[in-house]
């Protein structure tokens, strides 16, 4: 079938949360937007964010909240000091959306959920002129991009571009990573999974405890060290704990786990020294600890017991072997280098061409730090593609 074309001054390619930003921005700004997204319909992923609570951002100062980006952090500054914490919140509550702070300092919509506030989204979007285009499959192009479509190819007209194509996780979410090799390889940092769960080859008695979460504990890998919660699986172990320390295990750091934070290793001693000698040390080590779960834990992973397990009971090494696949990770480092980037996230090679949202080589934990740099890239990046349209040759 002979090409088709469509015409649209800026193509926005991809539908999650920095895509639907930047075609809010260029549509508000009143320039023609097709929105075009490869799955049967829009945002998969950021519903998929919603359905535990839809964590949007995080309420702390500014410094901390940007020290959550590590290396990243200097290019997302500016990004992030226009569109951060308290900006997501007034943008969400003009969508109709109530807010609220948890005790950790998250920030939720009231209604927990994703989809009214997407619905909202959606509609300010139709009214402002957006096209919007499923199953369109990009399939190579940056300043003429071409799709794949139920129709046949489509190629539609752009003066801009803007890509929002995700990470390399989730992909029968929309986010796969297969736009990377439409990029030249010097542009790219190779995928990594991010906030992932990783693999422990437990024995056959830790079987009862799968499913089970272990509360109360430090966990430390590295330079990180959080307070939280985490849950063993017939895998190993995840949730939002392991997912806070996940870099510096992925980089080879050893998990320790402190199982009695609230406790010296001498208050822990004594504790154990109180208990009837008769007793044997398992039995000793139960009623100090009041929780088997973390007894099978110590049971597990440091056996045979010393004479002194205290220093155990404040640092047990958990024996991890490797990470979740890359696709079963929450998000994904790598991806498209701000080296190839000028400061409005516009391709180097490619005048007109703009790249946001997690396809760009920065990683966050969970915790409303990857939806926010998502909202505030892909705001810069419209905003900076509407200057293109506007003013080609100040570029």
């Amino acid at each position: 079938m002979a090409a088709e074309r469509a015409k649209a001054r800026a193509v926005v390619i991809g539908a999650g949360p920095a895509g639907l930003m930047a075609a809010d921005v260029l549509s508000a700004a009143g320039h023609a937007v097709l929105l075009a997204d490869a799955k049967p319909s829009v945002a998969r992923k950021f519903l998929m964010a919603g359905k535990s609570g839809l964590n949007l951002t995080k309420d702390e100062p500014f410094d901390v909240f940007l020290f959550a980006y590590a290396e990243a952090a200097p290019m997302l500054r500016p990004m992030l000091e226009q569109f951060g914490p308290q900006q997501v919140q007034g943008w969400a509550e003009a969508l109709g959306q109530q807010m609220f702070t948890g005790s950790s300092g998250r920030v939720f919509p009231v209604a927990m959920k994703a989809s009214p506030l997407l619905r909202a989204w959606l509609a300010r979007l139709v009214a402002q002129g957006v096209e919007m285009r499923t199953r369109w499959r990009w399939t190579g192009g940056l300043q003429s991009p071409r799709f794949a479509t139920p129709q046949g190819e489509m190629m539609p007209a752009a003066d801009v571009v803007v890509l929002a194509c995700g990470g390399a996780s989730w992909a029968r979410l929309g986010s796969d990573g297969d736009w990377a090799c439409y990029m030249a390889p010097d542009q790219i940092a190779p995928f990594q999974p991010a906030n992932m769960g990783f693999h422990v080859a437990w024995s056959a008695h830790m079987q009862p405890h799968f499913g089970q979460p272990v509360k109360n504990v430090i966990l430390s890998a590295g330079p990180d060290q959080i307070r939280a919660e985490f849950v063993l699986s017939h895998r190993g172990v995840e949730g939002g704990g392991i997912y806070a320390v996940s870099r510096a295990l992925r980089d080879g750091a050893m998990l320790t786990v402190d199982l009695m934070p609230d406790l010296t290793t001498d208050q822990i001693r004594s504790r154990l020294a109180n208990a009837p000698r008769k007793q044997s040390l398992s039995n000793r080590l139960r009623k100090v600890l009041r929780d088997p779960v973390k007894q099978a834990l110590v049971m597990e992973c440091a056996r045979p017991l010393p004479d002194d397990p205290a220093p155990l009971l404040k640092a047990l090494p958990l024996p991890l072997t490797s990470p979740y696949p890359l696709d079963e990770a929450i998000s994904t480092a790598g991806g498209l280098r701000f080296a190839a980037l000028d400061d409005g996230l516009m391709l180097k090679t490619h005048p007109g061409v703009f790249a946001a949202g997690e396809m760009l080589d920065w990683e966050a934990p969970t915790g409303g730090y990857l939806l926010t740099a998502c909202l505030a890239t892909g705001k810069w990046a419209g905003e900076s593609a509407s200057r293109f349209l506007t003013t080609p040759a100040s570029f």
